[in-house]
């Protein structure tokens, strides 16, 4: 999964991306500091991969994870050019989602790109650009498609789907509210890449006297929270300061930290958890003296497609799936144990995974 991280210059963008990369991405207090994108790779923090590594004495541990894009920060023009203009909207068509960070909090010492604290109009500015910019798209892939439509069926289709998302950007929507009429038109709107179908995360970035009570009490967090609800997008509450503190500390410093805050998880954490909501992912685990190892898929994934996930050659030659929860194979103390008890399930080519289940697969090519 890979995650671009973006917003206006000077809401806590960069810092958030240090905290949770601990990449050293610079940091300052004005706009452009991050130049070129930075990416870091994180871990997706599991506890039941350390119990079943504990459980198996395995020889490595391999958690899913996360690749981070920090991307430069984006001002009013950005689609035609201004500040660092396309280079900032190329690199988001690569990301699964986009994570929006909000400046939540009042801070005279940071300056602020557009001179007042409005979280909705900051939103609404990197909205606007991302329009833009797949107007931008559309019209060249219009003027190339209608060419083809005269002779073509499957091209006049094409240009009817492309018609009715331009449509949409014009009265500013989001493609992502476009609904396809059939799979087929879902695949091709898929295959456009557009910046405004992609799915987003906004992080209210807020003081830190806002964390305990998750910025309930903060009115731009509740305008920033009112607003997800409408676009359909997920939102989390965060103090890219704090995350920061935390990022230098150990576990038990950390655990320590956090209660000493009134919090029971970081902000990387609530990342993870709203990304993988968003996105409807899960995670499967395969386990063994060799490695243990968690798995990332998409809810609703059936046996043989998981197995895939592996090796090709897994899929390929999916003959059955040997399946137990997590914590049953955690409380029986072993797969044998297990078997014994009645635990382990054999499953078909229909079966769906379900998020912690332990899998052996057997296949044969």
């Amino acid at each position: 999964m890979k995650l671009g991280i973006v917003g206006l210059p000077n809401v806590g963008k960069s810092t958030l991306f240090n905290s949770i990369t601990k990449a050293g991405a610079e940091s300052a207090n004005y706009p452009f500091c991050t130049i070129e994108p930075n990416v870091g790779v994180v871990a997706v923090p599991d506890k039941r991969l350390d119990l079943l590594t504990e459980l198996y004495n395995s020889k490595s541990t391999v958690p899913a994870v996360i690749e981070f894009v920090d991307i430069a920060g984006l001002v009013k023009g950005a689609s035609k050019g201004e500040g660092l203009g396309n280079q900032f909207l190329a690199n988001i068509r690569e990301c699964d989602a986009i994570v929006h960070v909000v400046r939540c909090f009042e801070d005279a010492n940071v300056i602020h790109v557009e001179g007042s604290v409005d979280p909705v109009r900051d939103i609404e500015t990197i909205n606007l650009e991302l329009i833009f910019a797949d107007l931008e798209t559309l019209e060249k892939r219009i003027s190339r498609t209608a060419k083809l439509a005269n002779n073509d069926k499957t091209a006049k289709k094409e240009l009817e789907t492309l018609k009715r998302i331009k449509a949409a950007l014009e009265e500013g929507q989001m493609a992502s509210k476009v609904e396809p009429e059939d799979d087929d038109e879902a695949k091709f709107m898929d295959s456009l890449f557009l910046l405004t179908s992609k799915p987003v995360i906004f992080a209210a970035n807020v003081g830190e006297d806002d964390l305990a009570d998750d910025g309930a009490s903060n009115p731009y967090v509740q305008k920033v929270r009112a607003y997800a609800a409408e676009t359909g997008s997920g939102v989390f509450v965060i103090s890219a300061r704090i995350e920061e503190e935390i990022a230098e500390l150990d576990d038990d410093e950390k655990a320590e930290y956090l209660e000493s805050l009134g919090l029971t998880e970081s902000g990387l954490d609530k990342l993870i958890t709203a990304s993988y909501d968003l996105l409807g992912l899960m995670s499967f685990l395969t386990a063994g003296e060799k490695e243990t190892r968690a798995w990332t898929i998409k809810k609703g994934t059936k046996a043989p497609q998981a197995a895939g996930k592996i090796h090709s050659d897994f899929e390929r030659g999916f003959i059955r799936a040997e399946v137990i929860n997590y914590q049953d194979l955690l409380d029986c103390g072993s797969l044998a144990a297990a078997r014994e008890k009645g635990l382990v399930r054999s499953e078909g080519k229909d079966y769906v995974v379900q998020d912690g289940d332990t899998i052996l697969f057997r296949f044969n090519v």
